[in-house]
Parts: C-alpha cells; sequence; structure tokens
C-alpha cells in the first residue's frame, strides 16, 4: 500500500477523531490509529526497495553506457585500423578516431548525468514524502501522548 495513502487515512481518522472541549486534544480510536501504524511500517520498506530498484535501474543504465563506449571505441579502433592501412589517408584515419573515441567520451559523460540526475531527482522527492510522512506521523503520536498525558491527570 502506499505510503501517501496510509498518511491520507492517518489524517481522515485525526479529523473524524472527537475533540475534547476547551483543550487542543482529541479523543482517536487507538486500535485503528494502531494498524494504520502497522501498515506504515509494512509499507516504508517498499519505499525504501523502490528507491534501491532506482539505484539498480542508474547502474544498469551506466552499465549499458558503458558497454556502448566500449563497442564505439572498439569501432572506432577498427575503423582507424583499416585506414591505416590505406597510405593515402592515413591523417584522416587518425583525426577521425580520435573524434570518435572524443564523442564516446561525451556521451558517456551525459548519459552518466543524466542518470545521476534523475535517481538525486527520484530519491530526493522520495526523501521529501518520507519526511512528510513522518513527520504527521510524530505529530499524531505527540497529540496522543499529549492527550493521555492529559487524561492521566
Amino acid at each position: 500500500m502506499d505510503i501517501l495513502h496510509l498518511v491520507d487515512r492517518l489524517e481522515e481518522l485525526f479529523n473524524e477523531s472527537r475533540s475534547i472541549p476547551l483543550t487542543h486534544s482529541v479523543l482517536v480510536n487507538e486500535d485503528r490509529m494502531l494498524d494504520l501504524i502497522d501498515q506504515m511500517r509494512v509499507s516504508i520498506p517498499e519505499e525504501i526497495k523502490k528507491a534501491q530498484q532506482l539505484l539498480a535501474q542508474r547502474d544498469r543504465l551506466l552499465a549499458q553506457a558503458q558497454e556502448e563506449a566500449n563497442r564505439t571505441l572498439t569501432l572506432a579502433r577498427e575503423k582507424s585500423e583499416q585506414m591505416l592501412e590505406r597510405d593515402s589517408i592515413v591523417v584522416d584515419a587518425k583525426v577521425r578516431a580520435e573524434q570518435i573515441i572524443q564523442q564516446a567520451y561525451v556521451d558517456i559523460s551525459s548519459t552518466r548525468r543524466e542518470a545521476d540526475d534523475y535517481v538525486l531527482t527520484t530519491l530526493t522527492r522520495l526523501e521529501q514524502e518520507m519526511e512528510r510522512s513522518l513527520g504527521q506521523v510524530r505529530n499524531g503520536i505527540r497529540a496522543l501522548q499529549s492527550d493521555k498525558a492529559g487524561f492521566d491527570k
């Protein structure tokens, strides 16, 4: 279950709770609250798994980029060797091979940057969502503890 959906349900529970007159406290259904907290505990590891999957996807993209760069370099070397066999265009072959190699490095860097940006953006969004959820859970806990402290007096 999505953690944001659980946070919404926690907020609904809070909003549906009866307020205690002349206080900022509310009475919350303990079973429903504990059930939501348990579901959140189960859901948070799923969010972490999603983040790990994003990192694995980034690693795959980087590996693919590296593999393509290696193929490009191999092709460039093969082409440059073929060109070296032709005496009349040796200089042109060296220049072209160097351009292909440089382009491969540019492509690798670009792909790596894009993959890192994508993962960073996604993880930052996930971190913000989790921090927001954690803040709401902590507020709920504080409210319950405050209510409990008010009843114990």
